[in-house]
């Protein structure tokens, strides 16, 4: 397999399912593409994403493009990795919840791009506050659901599509406890942080950066 992403400090849409790809176990190559750049969309092309855009997924003859097309496909790839779980009702929100992410929070996603690198204090604008707001009670409910530590107990493609979000409240100073979170929330949001894939992910993006 080979997964075409975009650079690894600002490609929140990479990240995903990057993590879900990485915890199947199975080997990959990875094709790296520098985006925010006049020549970026060719570049993806030329690299085999269909879309132009980042992330794909290469298995054989086949190209997968879309982030959650990419877990999805993942998850029926390499059942044994259970990258969603056995549960119904857990999986349906699970999906539900990453849906979510996947076309919302558009606010928070202008105001504070994903960027590993940067550290400081944004003064959130209402429209972000209020998808702060959603995050912690969403983040909240399925926790109180599943029993933790993650979102639907065992780690899933959920989490692997809101550690990009986590990286935005550490990024910006978001505090949690400002938006009702009572501590679960920020909680979760620190272990989806020191996971080792994640934690393999930004030692890349911030060698990348520096070089």
């Amino acid at each position: 397999m080979e997964i075409i992403i975009g650079d690894k400090a600002w490609s929140s849409w990479s990240m995903r399912p990057w993590l879900a790809l990485r915890r199947t176990g199975a080997p990959f190559t990875e094709t790296l593409v520098h985006i925010h750049r006049l020549e970026s969309r060719e570049a993806i092309l030329a690299a085999g994403s269909p879309s132009g855009t980042v992330p794909a997924l290469k298995d054989g003859d086949l190209t997968i493009w879309d982030s959650l097309a990419i877990c999805e496909y993942l998850a029926e790839t390499f059942p044994d990795a259970k990258l969603w779980p056995a549960d119904r009702a857990l999986r349906a929100l699970g999906r539900s919840a990453a849906a979510e992410m996947h076309s919302g929070f558009h606010s928070l996603r202008g105001q504070c791009p994903m960027d590993l690198s940067v550290r400081t204090k944004a003064e959130l604008v209402e429209a972000t506050a209020a998808d702060v707001r959603r995050i912690v009670v969403l983040w909240s409910d399925l926790l109180t659901r599943s029993g933790g530590p993650f979102l639907l107990g065992a780690w899933s493609i959920a989490d692997a599509f809101f550690t990009p979000v986590a990286t935005r409240f550490r990024s910006y100073g978001v505090l949690l406890s400002d938006y009702g979170d009572t501590g679960a929330a920020g909680a979760y949001s620190e272990r989806l942080l020191e996971t080792p894939e994640f934690l393999e992910w930004e030692k890349a993006a911030l060698a990348d950066k520096a070089a």
